[in-house]
């Protein structure tokens, strides 16, 4: 995955290179043509369900998508907060030391 894109543009460009159209996938996942028309252009955020679902219709690495998907999930909490790097690293030094101990 290419870390500049959105998993919108991700996710359209994909759509374009299997030449999908918009309303195949959007019955694919059970959604309005317009939403997945909004998700594409990152004015609505999909679900981690649909994600899944993206991956597997786009032939799209599961775990990669996702990891995108969590990433633009934690960037729109934390972008407009002045001490949001900060937080990432506690976040980060704290998701290990839980890890460690609930191994």
């Amino acid at each position: 995955m290419k870390e500049s894109k959105t998993t919108g543009e991700i996710l359209r460009e994909e759509r374009e290179k299997k030449g999908l159209l918009l309303r195949q996938v959007a019955a694919m996942l059970d959604i309005d043509t317009a939403i997945l028309s909004k998700i594409e252009r990152s004015e609505r955020k999909a679900s981690k369900e649909q994600i899944i679902k993206l991956a597997e219709i786009l032939e799209l690495d599961e775990e990669d998508l996702i990891v995108q998907f969590l990433s633009e999930k934690i960037l729109y909490e934390i972008k407009d907060e002045e001490l949001g790097s900060k937080a990432l690293k506690a976040a980060e030094q704290k998701m290990k030391y839980n890890n460690k101990n609930n191994s």
